[in-house]
């Protein structure tokens, strides 16, 4: 969705024999040298390309490429390639970017109702998904294997109030109270990509919910 950060892992580590190159439909955007004498990202591989411009981030120890604010324009195919003493080896990926309606950056519920800050995920079995609230870590799955923290991890603040969805990683925050403000994270996590997903949660004092999705 717009607005998330997304990692295209190499799923290697890299060391002084390796060259690794980042191409978006063709077009170079990133590369370490073997010797990291050169480490380059969008503009500073293409003189005067504006489409990444400050929104590209190189793992200094893989390689893996972070896009950060993603748009629509992101959309496309990138390509990995590394170069290692006399052998070459590569990764194609294939990145779609969807545009985020009104209706869903921001809905309304009168308070006591729930709430889904929804994934976007069909079946989380190849992902390991977790929920953060303002930095503290209180759901997370992977397959068939899910946890909810405790009342002492959460403070009692969710006290049996948390229900994650098996197929898709969604959580539900029930029976909704003003206590429930703050800030969710959301990270997707599988062998060739990460994502990050922020909400911004305001159970406000006229018995009313806003969710918003904050966007970095």
């Amino acid at each position: 969705m717009e607005g998330d950060s997304a990692t295209l892992n190499t799923g290697v580590q890299t060391n002084q024999q390796d060259r690794v190159r980042w191409y978006y439909n063709d077009v170079r955007i990133a590369q370490i040298n073997r010797d990291q004498s050169k480490i380059c990202t969008d503009v500073q591989c293409n003189e005067g390309t504006e489409r990444f411009r400050d929104r590209l981030k190189l793992d200094h120890q893989t390689g893996s490429l972070t896009i950060t604010n993603t748009t629509d324009t992101d959309s496309g195919v990138y390509k990995l390639k590394i170069s290692s003493g006399s052998s070459d080896s590569g990764k194609i990926f294939s990145v779609s970017v969807h545009g985020v309606s009104a209706a869903e950056r921001e809905v309304k519920r009168k308070e006591g109702e729930s709430v889904t800050l929804y994934t976007g995920v069909i079946n989380n079995t190849n992902y390991f998904i977790t929920w953060y609230f303002n930095d503290t870590l209180i759901a997370e799955i992977t397959g068939d294997q899910s946890k909810i923290c405790t009342d002492v991890q959460c403070k009692e603040r969710f006290r049996d109030r948390l229900k994650l969805d098996h197929q898709t990683g969604s959580l539900t925050i029930t029976n909704t109270r003003n206590t429930d403000s703050g800030e969710y994270t959301l990270l997707i996590n599988s062998s060739r990509f990460s994502i990050i997903r922020n909400f911004s949660v305001s159970v406000t004092g006229e018995f009313h919910l806003i969710i918003q999705c904050i966007f970095h």
